[in-house]
């Protein structure tokens, strides 16, 4: 069974997050960048995959072993 069988609509996976288009960065040195806010944007993004691939992959043992009894 794969993991995306088991997942719950109401857990969906989390979206990337967009890139700036070419000429967001305006090159005047603000802080925050826009790239900075997409970078943090990015790491939230990373972890929150990270923390749904655990949760559907213990999700779909816990299915496996269901079926399997």
């Amino acid at each position: 069974m794969s993991v995306q069988a088991a997942a719950p609509a109401d857990d969906p996976r989390p979206v990337m997050p967009r890139e700036p288009e070419d000429g967001a960065c305006c090159q005047s040195g603000c802080d925050p960048c826009v790239y900075d806010c997409y970078w943090e944007a990015l790491n939230r993004y990373e972890q929150a995959v990270a923390d749904w691939k655990i949760r559907h992959a213990e999700r779909a043992t816990v299915t496996q072993r269901r079926s399997e009894d």
